[in-house]
């Protein structure tokens, strides 16, 4: 009798980050949880494809212009979301899929992570996880349902990092600000 064994690999995740910015260190530690949250949101969305996503650490300025010339909106922001395709009907048949690119303004993270009262981690966690949803093709804006669903991923991503939000946390985020208006 034989038996057919097989072995399914884990897929591969390349995370390119490049630290633009000197207002914050960030850590190798933290710059791992950056990685992680990219993974966990993968693995949430079912993504099974061999990957890779860049990071920009940036602060307020940097981003502001990225905003103003890609956006034309001329204001600082947490996070920019650069997606490489319009739908996973695009990526290509096999190899890694580039899936885009995230910038993250560091000094707004820290700003924000004073404000809701919790880590500076949590929140570049949140951010990173939020971005990651945009380039899977999540949307938020002018989209109520997009925006709940995108929370709720949001939050499961944050569970499974151990990085939950506390209720203070939750009345803050729906107060309107920020995650590119969270």
């Amino acid at each position: 009798m034989r038996f057919k064994i097989e072995f399914k690999r884990k897929p591969s995740l390349r995370v390119l980050i490049e630290d633009e910015q000197e207002r914050k260190y960030v850590t190798i530690k933290q710059q791992k949880l950056i990685r992680h949250a990219i993974l966990e949101t993968l693995s949430l969305e079912g993504f099974d494809r061999d990957a890779e996503v860049s990071v920009t650490l940036t602060d307020n300025d940097t981003i502001r212009e990225i905003n103003s010339e890609y956006r034309s909106i001329d204001a600082a922001t947490d996070v920019l979301s650069f997606p490489q395709y319009e739908s996973a009907d695009d990526y290509p048949p096999r190899g890694f899929v580039p899936l885009g690119d995230i910038v993250v303004s560091v000094e707004r993270a820290q700003d924000q992570a004073l404000l809701y009262g919790h880590s500076f981690e949590r929140e570049l966690a949140f951010l990173v996880a939020h971005s990651t949803l945009h380039l899977l093709g999540y949307d938020h804006v002018n989209d109520v349902d997009g925006e709940r669903i995108m929370r709720e991923k949001q939050r499961e991503v944050m569970d499974r990092l151990g990085l939950s939000v506390t209720e203070t946390e939750k009345e803050k985020e729906t107060d309107g600000t920020s995650a590119e208006d969270k």
